[in-house]
């Protein structure tokens, strides 16, 4: 290919160039934005083209109208204005798109060999005489029906892409649109582009502006009716289990430009074929937030902390989450529903009724608990205390008991003594976590196997269910859940109808922590309810209160401003801070921390997480990942890497899984190493603790870079040392449980970068917004 400047009849002053895209630099899936470079046959040089490319690919080959610019920053620059993609038309051109990774079975190294062999006539063999491949060294049957079928569906993909750019949608889409809906995809999508939302990734917006490009009227009832089930099912992603008729219909007419009233009928409607449920309210059964609780007040008379993700950036109630109460407008109306979570809340409410009336083993009726578990179930060389004993005592004869407490009162000690005595008595003890770092947490502490929940509970991908439940029991006599509070009430349900009537269940957590991703609030909204045993341990043990990171998180559970001293004022200190005002210095100070200072005191890459408040700006994780992986794993020449949407990733770098996929047994959360990649099969193995799982290119927006997490990300998991970047710039996110889950992430080492006001910010915000659910009022009225 070589240069091509024209004056196009488009617009004066426009040039025309072509090229090979080389690697997309910046991609926004949203508006289609692209930075790219562009390689210029007979130019050593590459350009960099800037524009909205909403499906260019690295390897594609494109006829760019434009003009040429100069950034301040970045120097010369062509700005796109329109772009098409043409066939290469060389055989380097040829060997670049084809090695590119857009066909699978098609490496570099493969390229090479087929435009060797074939020339400038290699896509035609491909095309029309894929038989021909077979002549080509290396390129076996198997092989060379791997790339018939890829150019294939390689070719159906971009008609899809041509359909979505033609209604200006990102076609970032078109591969999974695809892989869903095969050959009719085009024709599914124009039938009713509201369904396209079944995707993960791809939004009701999105969707939208394909209805609407096509043609779909504004007040169109299908419209109103995905709008309003849209709402919903965001609400549920924010953790309410409903929603009250008012809000919801407030909150979809804003999101539609509708009229109120014509989104009655359709609310009504939807209720008619059964894909939402009406369930009249009271005034007193609408959830109400209350002060936050400290945990050194007694548990069972102690009012309930209110349900709610503290200070998350909520997109359908606004930006800042900081209004702790229900509006008196959603009070005496009707509560909204998506069906499976209406079955759900009250599924727990049957199953757990039905479980707490179900006879216990009475193993001790003639013996004294204390004793019995002085001596039998004490852990060697240690004293539990009377908390301790007490918590072991009404596990020994309870049907169902909740356990909570912060760090450093020993809820792990308490669980081992637990699992001691339960078999001691015979009893068959499942374990349990709802994270696979958590549940090897608590089978180490334990000394005996832990599962996660999941696995527990065997997932059968060809029926996107669970083996284990009411016709196929977990076969146990009591089932111990560890980290409870990040537990839904999706997942709650299922281990309820799992485990057999004449089980125990256990649940151990600290209900101060931040509540679930999911829907609802199990743990508060069972100790709320005050029908289930708590015992809340509160001591904190002496070797705990020795940890700066132990008695500053209960600090700061207090309300009370913790002790952060420099590294300078305590050398030896577990848990300190520096200071950076700056949120460039604040992101250059952690990578420093993490590549340099850390390492000196003896912990390695794999030892150290930072945690951010939030996601976005320069001290956010997104950012902090792209520095920390450009600190700990740079690129490399010879090494292969894989870039999808602007995100890169290589062999070596932390990543994590952010949505569930039960076809691969990796769930939202799951954090793993890139082990390798491979270009001609277009794959990605990533190492996870229970296995190494394969990822398609296509796939890969199911994972981030894990070198910085959210704090909700982080739950369920310890790690040896904690980097917490904590500035002003986070303010929607300073909240007081949200500091506090951070900081009890860390176990040896904590140490805190950014503006201490900012944590001053966080002590003092125990604001939490109440989440929609009606499980406490409903236990309370059942049992």
């Amino acid at each position: 290919m070589c240069a091509q400047e024209t004056s196009p009849p488009s617009s004066e002053g426009q040039v025309t160039i072509q090229g090979t895209v080389e690697r997309v630099t910046f991609h926004s899936e949203e508006t289609g934005f692209t930075v790219a470079r562009l390689a210029i046959e007979g130019s050593r040089t590459p350009v960099t083209i800037t524009g909205t490319f909403p499906g260019i690919a690295a390897g594609e080959s494109v006829l760019l109208y434009g003009q040429w610019t100069t950034h301040p920053q970045y120097g010369p620059q062509f700005r796109a204005e329109r772009y098409q993609v043409v066939r290469p038309a060389t055989a380097l051109g040829i060997q670049r798109y084809l090695g590119s990774g857009l066909i699978k079975g098609v490496g570099p190294v493969t390229a090479k060999r087929l435009v060797a062999h074939f020339g400038a006539e290699t896509i035609d063999v491909i095309e029309r005489d894929p038989e021909r491949l077979l002549e080509v060294p290396g390129v076996g049957p198997a092989r060379a029906a791997m790339i018939k079928k890829a150019w294939e569906e390689q070719r159906e993909i971009k008609n899809i892409m041509l359909f979505l750019q033609g209604h200006g949608v990102s076609t970032a889409y078109a591969v999974k649109i695809y892989k869903t809906y095969g050959d009719r995809a085009i024709q599914a999508v124009e039938e009713n582009p509201y369904r396209l939302t079944d995707i993960w990734g791809i939004g009701f917006k999105t969707a939208d502006r394909i209805a609407m490009a096509m043609g779909t009227s504004r007040d169109s009832p299908q419209r109103l009716r995905a709008g309003l089930l849209y709402v919903l099912n965001k609400a549920a992603e924010d953790g309410h289990v409903y929603l009250p008729e008012p809000k919801l219909v407030e909150v979809a007419a804003k999101e539609l430009d509708a009229d109120l009233p014509r989104l009655q009928p359709e609310l009504r409607e939807l209720a008619e074929t059964g894909e939402v449920v009406l369930e009249p309210l009271q005034a007193d059964q609408v959830p109400s937030a209350q002060p936050k609780r400290a945990p050194s007040q007694p548990s069972r008379a102690a009012p309930p902390s209110p349900a709610g993700q503290a200070g998350q950036p909520d997109p359908l109630f606004g930006e800042q989450r900081q209004t702790p109460t229900p509006s008196q407008a959603d009070t005496g109306h009707t509560a909204v529903y998506i069906p499976s979570l209406y079955q759900t809340e009250r599924g727990i409410v049957t199953r757990l009724r039905d479980l707490m009336r179900a006879p216990i083993r009475r193993d001790l009726a003639s013996e004294d608990p204390t004793a019995w578990i002085a001596t039998h179930a004490e852990p060697h060389g240690v004293h539990l205390s009377s908390q301790q004993v007490e918590a072991v005592s009404q596990a020994l004869t309870q049907k169902v008991l909740i356990i909570t407490g912060g760090p450093g009162t020993g809820k792990t000690t308490a669980t081992r003594a637990i699992v001691t005595a339960l078999r001691r008595l015979g009893r068959r003890v499942e374990l349990a976590s709802p994270t696979g770092r958590a549940a090897k947490r608590l089978g180490d502490a334990s000394g005996h196997e832990a599962r996660t929940i999941h696995r527990m509970l065997e997932f059968d991908p060809s029926s996107m269910g669970f083996k284990r439940g009411p016709d196929n029991p977990l076969e146990c006599d009591a089932l111990i859940l560890d980290e409870v509070s990040m537990m839904d009430e999706v997942l709650f349900y299922s281990v309820l109808k799992a485990l057999p009537l004449t089980a125990q269940l256990i649940l151990v957590g600290d209900a101060d922590q931040l509540p679930s991703v999911g829907p609802g609030n199990v743990i508060r909204d069972l100790i709320a309810s005050g029908v289930v045993p708590v015992v809340r341990l509160t001591q904190i043990f002496r070797q705990a209160a020795a940890s700066l990171i132990v008695t500053n998180a209960h600090k700061i559970n207090r309300g009370e401003y913790p002790n952060l001293p420099t590294p300078q004022q305590a050398p030896n200190a577990d848990c300190v801070f520096l200071q950076a005002e700056q949120t460039d210095h604040l992101a250059a100070v952690v990578t420093a921390v993490v590549t340099t200072s850390l390492p000196k005191r003896g912990f390695g890459p794999m030892d150290i997480q930072v945690i951010s408040p939030m996601n976005r700006g320069a001290a956010g994780a997104a950012n902090l990942n792209l520095l920390l992986q450009q600190a700990l794993n740079p690129p490399r020449p010879g090494r292969p890497e894989v870039t999808r949407a602007g995100r890169t990733y290589r062999a070596g770098d932390r990543v994590i899984q952010i949505v569930n996929n039960y076809e691969k047994q990796v769930f939202n959360g799951d954090i793993g190493t890139v082990q390798r990649i491979d270009e001609e099969e277009q794959v990605l193995y990533v190492a996870f603790p229970d296995g190494t799982v394969p990822y398609d290119f296509a796939d890969l927006d199911e994972l981030q870079l894990a070198y910085a997490l959210s704090v909700h990300k982080s739950q369920g998991s310890e790690y040896p040392a904690v980097v917490l970047p904590i500035h002003t710039q986070h303010y929607v996110m300073l909240q007081r449980n949200l500091l506090y889950t951070a900081l009890t992430r860390a176990k040896r080492m904590a140490v805190l970068v950014g503006s201490r006001r900012a944590v001053r910010i966080a002590v003092g915000n125990s604001q939490e917004v109440a989440r929609y659910t009606r499980l406490r009022e409903r236990l309370a009225g059942a049992l």
